[in-house]
């Protein structure tokens, strides 16, 4: 598209919340999206369809699966060192346990609805068999599946999301400028009782002369209206309306997903120490990680594949960057989490769902006088 800027808007068009002028902290990347780290891709399959009351198994269906490559198709099976940090444990990120103890994983990652997580890591199987069947050959696999509940406008016993929905969102998985809000796993989620789902952020990191890449990706489904923040500002108060409807009660059953990559040289104990501070991104927002709200955080990094795949009986050497000079790094992921949960939540439109269930979009006159 000519004249497209992907920091202000989506492939589609949508806005992002720099197109209203809003200020936020760091040197974005190209896309300002997770996807700036080279060799990381991005696919969705979203799944919308039907009106009106519940009934279960036919719907309204407001949903989807999000599927991420932390490497190229053809190094899959290399892995990333990573970490994992669950600050609020009322969700799930399966895989979790094999990257605690070797600090690492391989593989895609999947986010999709809580009762669907085990379809899209059993669907990731499926999907490795068909295009690189040597990476199962010799061993077993674990993938990473994530999830946050959509309940509100999805019908979630439905059981919507199938073993063709995972293939198509890994095998659409691209590079570049990708959506936001309500596609993939974030199709019917909610944050702050705004429509909300699936938003990313990245930031450019300088060290020793050389720019590291720090991204980030969200599937936003938390937070309580009045402790809305935007950029500093308690500002829930001033929107109480327009409020979410609805047929069915509304209870909160939030939860959000993030997932930080970068190309910059970390072992997997730094890995973890950036997880970490997801949850003050998130506050910045307003997210305190109430009793229900599963918030759970991966962070990988996609260098050092020779050590990952080191062979047995020589010693490995990795290169990383010492943990004296991790702060900037640090502010990269709060700002990247900040930025990304509100592209989520700008760059959608009012949902209409089960039962007549409603999630208001951010008003977007609101923000334009705000910050316009």
């Amino acid at each position: 598209m000519t004249g497209h800027d992907p920091h202000l808007e989506t492939p589609a068009g949508k806005p992002r919340a720099r197109a209203f002028g809003v200020a936020f902290d760091g040197t974005p990347g190209r896309f300002n999206a997770i996807t700036d780290v080279p060799g990381v891709s991005i696919g969705y399959a979203t799944l919308i369809s039907g009106d009106g009351p519940l009934k279960v198994s036919t719907g309204p269906v407001r949903t989807g699966v999000t599927a991420i490559l932390p490497r190229p198709l053809a190094e899959l099976a290399t892995p990333v060192f990573a970490g994992v940090f669950s600050q609020n444990g009322n969700g799930e990120l399966t895989g979790s346990h094999i990257i605690e103890e070797v600090g690492a994983f391989n593989l895609p990652v999947t986010i999709t609805n809580t009762h669907s997580c085990g379809v899209t890591r059993d669907g990731t199987l499926r999907w490795m068999q068909r295009v690189l069947p040597a990476a199962l050959d010799s061993g077993w696999g674990l993938p990473v599946a994530a999830e946050t509940y959509d309940g509100f406008l999805n019908d979630i016993n439905g059981h919507h999301v199938g073993f063709e929905h995972v293939e198509a969102a890994l095998d659409g998985a691209t590079g570049g400028a990708i959506e936001e809000g309500s596609v993939g796993g974030g199709t019917g989620m909610i944050a702050f009782g705004f429509k909300a789902g699936s938003g990313t952020a990245s930031r450019i990191v300088e060290w020793q002369g050389i720019s590291h890449t720090v991204g980030v990706f969200v599937q936003a489904n938390f937070g309580k209206r009045r402790n809305f923040t935007l950029r500093g500002a308690r500002v829930g108060s001033d929107l109480v309306e327009p409020a979410i409807r609805e047929g069915t009660p509304h209870t909160e059953k939030g939860s959000i997903i993030a997932i930080v990559a970068t190309d910059a040289p970390f072992l997997p104990h730094q890995m973890k120490r950036l997880a970490r501070r997801v949850p003050l991104g998130i506050a910045m927002t307003g997210g305190f990680g109430y009793h229900s709200s599963g918030d759970i955080f991966l962070a990988f990094s996609t260098a050092n594949p020779q050590a990952a795949l080191a062979p047995s009986g020589q010693t490995a050497n990795a290169a990383f960057i010492p943990d004296v000079d991790i702060d900037p790094f640090f502010d990269a992921v709060v700002q990247s989490v900040e930025e990304a949960i509100l592209n989520a939540m700008v760059a959608n439109e009012d949902m209409s769902g089960r039962d007549g269930n409603f999630a208001p979009a951010l008003p977007k006159a609101w923000l334009k006088d705000r910050f316009g």
